[in-house]
């Protein structure tokens, strides 16, 4: 996702806070099964190193993850947190396969 209005949308989606980061997911309601994902990361968080290789771990980790655990026709925006780039990956993904569960129930 590249548009503001994307992710003030999804913003009034389903949340799912984990330690590591806070995924908010919203059904679009169109045709159309495709997954989209969006990452941000503030500056809260750190310098721009530590938030492009947090940017570069939830790439990877919806990589991994959305295709098999995802919402179809959804919208996916992962929030980093302070803690994330502490975290090791294994933990992240655990993290993402459990908030998705929390979520398409």
């Amino acid at each position: 996702m590249t548009v503001r209005r994307d992710y003030l949308a999804a913003n009034a989606g389903k949340r799912a806070p984990m330690p590591g980061f806070v995924l908010l997911v919203r059904r679009r309601g169109d045709d159309d099964a495709t997954m989209r994902i969006g990452i941000t990361v503030s500056k809260k968080v750190g310098n721009a190193v530590i938030r492009n290789r947090m940017k570069r771990r939830f790439r990877e980790l919806a990589r991994a993850v959305l295709p098999v655990e995802g919402i179809a026709g959804a919208d996916h925006v992962l929030i980093g947190r302070a803690s994330g780039i502490e975290r090791d990956y294994a933990a992240l993904k655990a993290e993402l396969v459990k908030a998705l569960a929390k979520l398409r129930r």
